[in-house]
């Protein structure tokens, strides 16, 4: 009993001790990005397929597009958007086009601070050095509104961001797009879509205590989402069997009407409105493909 006594002892030690070490340690990565020209037109359309403005624009309280604002509630607490507009003291307009790519692809701010995942940063980790390039163009159109983004609600021991060094160091799955070559491009196209920007994962997928994804049980549904909704699975066979096909998948996230004439609630019709309705048929398509498994 003594010896197991010290062992535990020693065991919580060491935990805390490398928990320390962990916490103290700064993020570091050096993002370089090369001297090329964005589209802000192709930034746009990423922005919308990414649900940039469906996050960051508090439409309710009559928010402007993209000054952020809007609620987040979940089982750790309460996020806020912040403010994506060109502001210089409350958005991003002081940033540079490498602060932009460390944001979106790494979740770390320019400070060096570590972003919540509730801003699903690991999915867009798959954007090319010419996506994020396009995003960032398409972002300096946006106009500058001077508000500042909201603290977020979080208790003990959530509020310490420093902390998400360690979740970032067990859970942290993120990194750039890998075509599977043995598909086709308009398969490969839906997948880089559904699980890099789209981040259908973030939701159809459930997640650990530590709010990660359970990567073994990808687009397997959710319970727990925030404001205590639930998501069903997406696999291509449970989509089968519920009669989904192609073309009424389609249809569905291009007017938010399912096939038996209802129409998608919660936080998938938002979903359809502010993203997947701006989509051009082909990605759809490729959507459709992948989620189906039809090459």
């Amino acid at each position: 009993m003594r010896r197991l006594f010290l062992f535990l002892t020693l065991a919580a030690v060491v935990a805390a001790v490398s928990g320390a070490a962990v916490i103290s340690t700064p993020v570091e990565i050096d993002v370089k990005m090369p001297s090329i020209s964005g589209d802000p037109g192709r930034g746009a359309y990423l922005a919308r397929m990414s649900g940039c403005i469906a996050c960051h624009t508090n439409g309710e309280e009559g928010g402007a597009p993209l000054a952020g604002g809007l609620a987040l509630r979940t089982d750790f607490g309460t996020f806020y958007s912040p403010n994506l507009t060109s502001d210089k003291k409350t958005g991003i307009g002081d940033w540079s086009v490498e602060d932009f790519a460390k944001a979106v692809r790494h979740g770390i701010s320019p400070e060096g601070k570590p972003y919540y995942p509730a801003f699903p940063y690991p999915f867009y980790s798959r954007f090319s050095d010419q996506d994020i390039a396009d995003l960032w163009a398409a972002f300096q159109t946006v106009p500058a509104v001077d508000e500042p983004s909201r603290e977020h609600d979080l208790g003990l021991p959530f509020n310490i961001r420093d902390g998400l060094k360690i979740w970032r160091t067990a859970f942290l799955d993120e990194g750039p797009f890998e075509p599977n070559p043995e598909k086709s491009d308009r398969w490969n196209r839906g997948k880089f879509i559904v699980e890099g920007p789209a981040h259908c994962g973030a939701c159809h997928t459930p997640r650990n205590f530590a709010g990660a994804r359970q990567v073994e049980l990808a687009f397997h549904g959710a319970d727990g989402l925030p404001d205590g909704g639930k998501s069903p699975p997406i696999t291509a066979e449970a989509l089968r069997k519920k009669g989904w096909t192609a073309k009424r998948l389609t249809y569905a996230l291009r007017t938010g009407v399912l096939p038996d004439g209802d129409a998608f609630g919660g936080s998938m019709g938002e979903v359809v409105r502010d993203g997947t309705r701006f989509l051009q048929q082909e990605d759809l398509d490729a959507i459709a493909a992948y989620l189906l498994n039809e090459d």
